[in-house]
């Protein structure tokens, strides 16, 4: 191990044990491992211009558009029609109220792009609700955090952008596409396990709703779907790229929030925009250190070795994919998606590679990893939203969150193991 990667190792263990935000520690380690093969100056200045360089790409433009789109679909009323509409589908059947939590969970994560908006939006709503009809305030706050993390898979997705960007040469479209099926067998799965669960402990479903009010529940929230169908449907036809795809995002939800559904004022925007902004730059500074990091672990040659380290174990692909996911749901468990697929994709994508697996399908299996993790102690943001939402403390939930990590876990061996469930619907689109 030369001094530069043991530098950057132990820097980078030290600063997560004392708790240092993520894009510090990625940007002090960067650094310090620079300081090893430089001197001081130049080691700050080459950071510096490798996060700038970083973010200069045109395919990131979109993460900001789509970000601020979901926060105007997050005050637009959007949430409370899809709940309504979803209520109007399943709300009966026994437990009712967490397959609606789950389904609202995944058409506004996949509406919105982001799991921590899902969970908060969707879970205001359903957690109180179903308090009130006698639901365990700890398995509704897990059905709702481990249901928002599939709007990670399900497009438009923010993180689908990332790993096109740290992969190189994978479409944007194609990983939108590629998303569908892995993210609805995810969502199908978790709603299975709350199935069982509600079963076991006899937890009810609601009044059924007549035809007429089911068709009009739907008509309320069909200019909310109708925005994957306008943007998917756009990258799909060639008519726009994904960049341009979430301007269109943005015009769309900002008419229907403020003129069609009047859920936003003209004098709430300024401070939509500031959310924004905040959001963007926690998340631009988190590429930016990471694509820094990347770079200096290139010219260690790091992925290489460890490339090199993982063939050496096993001439057994299924035994390398299954270390690869065990790394990954462990990565996941202390790092946020988007710096753990520009700092992991360099090592781990030509390890696939070489194994024949698809960058399109890696890339769907990684994913599904971290959304794993996200909701996973100790740094799950969105199972921190969803105790705070339910008042409960991560201790209490974590016997309720056992059944759905099951049922995600089948889930990635499913998507890791059968390549189709990944492949088909880009090759029927032509990817």
């Amino acid at each position: 191990m030369s001094d530069a990667v043991f530098t950057l190792i132990i820097c980078f263990v030290i600063l997560m044990a004392a708790n240092v935000p993520i894009s510090v520690c990625i940007g002090l380690s960067t650094v310090m491992t620079m300081i090893v093969s430089m001197p001081i100056e130049p080691a700050i200045t080459q950071t510096a211009q490798k996060i700038a360089t970083g973010l200069d790409s045109f395919a990131l433009l979109a993460i900001p558009l789509f970000v601020l789109s979901g926060h105007i679909m997050g005050q637009g009323g959007i949430a409370k029609r899809l709940i309504d509409m979803a209520k109007g589908f399943v709300g009966n059947l026994p437990g009712g109220l967490a397959f609606v939590n789950i389904i609202s969970c995944m058409l506004f994560g996949a509406i919105s792009g982001s799991a921590v908006a899902a969970t908060s939006a969707i879970g205001s709503f359903m957690i109180p609700e179903m308090n009130k009809a006698g639901y365990d305030k700890n398995f509704s706050a897990a059905a709702n955090a481990t249901a928002a993390t599939t709007g990670l898979l399900i497009p438009p997705s923010n993180v689908l952008i990332v790993y096109s960007l740290a992969s190189g040469n994978v479409s944007v479209a194609a990983l939108f596409v590629a998303g569908y099926m892995p993210g609805m067998l995810t969502g199908g799965l978790l709603i299975l396990s709350a199935g069982i669960l509600a079963f076991i402990h006899n937890y009810r479903g609601g009044e059924s709703i007549s035809m007429k009010e089911k068709v009009k529940r739907t008509g309320d929230a069909f200019l909310s779907l109708m925005l994957i169908v306008v943007v998917i449907g756009g990258i799909i036809g060639g008519i726009f790229t994904a960049t341009e795809a979430a301007v269109v995002a943005v015009l769309y939800s900002l008419i229907l929030a403020v003129v069609i559904y009047k859920e936003v004022k003209i004098s709430e925007l300024p401070e939509i925009l500031l959310q924004t902004a905040i959001t963007n730059s926690v998340v631009m500074l988190l590429v930016g250190c990471s694509m820094a990091l990347s770079w200096v672990m290139a010219y260690e040659n790091i992925p290489q070795d460890l490339s090199q380290t993982m063939l050496s174990l096993s001439d057994n692909p299924i035994v390398i994919l299954l270390v690869i996911n065990i790394i990954l749901l462990a990565v996941g468990t202390f790092m946020d998606a988007t710096p753990a697929i520009l700092i992991f994709t360099p090592i781990f994508l030509p390890v696939a590679m070489k194994l024949g697996m698809d960058p399109l399908h890696f890339g769907i299996v990684m994913i599904l990893n971290l959304c794993i993790g996200i909701c996973t102690p100790p740094v799950g943001t969105v199972l921190f939203v969803g105790c705070a939402i339910a008042d409960t403390k991560i201790t209490h939930i974590t016997k309720w969150l056992l059944p759905f990590f099951a049922a995600m876990i089948i889930g990635l061996l499913l998507v890791t193991f059968v390549p189709e469930i990944t492949m088909w619907l880009p090759r029927v689109f032509g990817f």
